[in-house]
C-alpha cells in the first residue's frame, strides 16, 4: 500500500509541475506579446497620441458645437427619426463600442448592411444625408468617441460587426492594436473605392509607420480629399 501511495504522490507532483510550467510559459508568452506590442507602437502611439486626441477633440467640439447643433436640428426637422445614428463597431483589441454619426438615411433602411450589399442605397438617403456624406460632416459626432477613448482622430476606420472577412484580415495583420480613427491612411488613398485587401494594406502600413508627422499629414490631406470629394460612395446602413 505504501508503495502504491508513493507512486500516486509522485504522479500527482509531476502533474503539478507540468501545470505550473504551462502557466509559467503562458504568462511569459503574454508578457512577450505585450512587450512586442509596446515596441511596435512606440512612445508616441502609447502616450502622446492619446493626449493629443483628448486635447484636440475638446477644442474641436467647442469650436464646432454651433455647427453640430445646426446639423442636428436640420436632420430632425427634415425627416422622421433622431439626429444621431448609433451603431456597434469594432474598436481597439476587437472590443465593440457604440459609434456616433449624424443620421443620413431614412429609418426604414436595412440594418447593419454594408452599402455594397444594398441594391440601391441612394433611395434610403434623406435630402440632407447626401450632402452630409459628401462633406463628411456626418462624422463630426465621432469627436465624442475620440474624447471617450473609443476612437482616435487618425487610425483605421471602425468596421461594423457584420464585416467578418475584413475583420479576420485585420486580426491577422495586427491592426486592432490601434484605436480606430475618424480618418486614416485608407481614407486619403481611395477611401471607399479601395477593395478590402487594399484597405488592409493601408491599415498595416499605418500600423508600421504611425508617427505624429504622419498623423498630421493624414489630417491635412483628409481636408483636401473631402473638399475634392475623392473616393466617396454611399457605405452605411440603417440609421435610427
Amino acid at each position: 500500500m505504501s508503495y502504491l501511495k508513493l507512486k500516486f504522490e509522485i504522479a500527482h507532483f509531476v502533474l503539478f509541475l507540468n501545470k505550473t510550467q504551462i502557466l509559467f510559459l503562458s504568462s511569459q508568452k503574454e508578457r512577450i506579446g505585450m512587450k512586442a506590442q509596446k515596441g511596435i507602437l512606440g512612445i508616441y502611439c502609447r502616450y502622446i497620441k492619446r493626449f493629443l486626441d483628448i486635447f484636440l477633440s475638446i477644442v474641436l467640439i467647442a469650436l464646432l458645437s454651433p455647427l453640430m447643433l445646426l446639423i442636428a436640428v436640420t436632420v430632425i426637422s427634415e425627416s422622421r427619426g433622431g439626429a444621431i445614428f448609433k451603431q456597434k463597431r469594432m474598436g481597439k483589441n476587437g472590443k465593440i463600442f457604440t459609434c456616433y454619426k449624424f443620421r443620413t438615411m431614412r429609418v426604414d433602411a436595412p440594418h447593419s448592411t454594408p452599402a455594397r450589399e444594398l441594391g440601391d442605397p441612394e433611395k434610403y438617403l434623406t435630402r440632407i444625408g447626401g450632402f452630409l456624406r459628401r462633406s463628411s460632416l456626418d462624422e463630426l459626432p465621432q469627436l465624442f468617441n475620440v474624447l471617450r477613448g473609443d476612437m482616435s482622430l487618425v487610425g483605421p476606420r471602425p468596421l461594423i460587426c457584420e464585416e467578418t472577412e475584413i475583420h479576420r484580415m485585420r486580426q491577422m495583420a495586427g491592426v486592432y492594436m490601434l484605436r480606430p480613427g475618424i480618418t486614416g491612411l485608407a481614407q486619403i488613398n481611395g477611401r471607399n473605392l479601395l477593395c478590402d485587401s487594399e484597405k488592409i494594406e493601408n491599415d498595416k502600413l499605418y500600423l508600421d509607420n504611425v508617427r505624429m508627422r504622419l498623423d498630421a499629414k493624414i489630417i491635412f490631406m483628409t481636408v483636401g480629399c473631402v473638399v475634392a470629394g475623392n473616393g466617396i460612395i454611399n457605405q452605411n446602413t440603417k440609421e435610427k
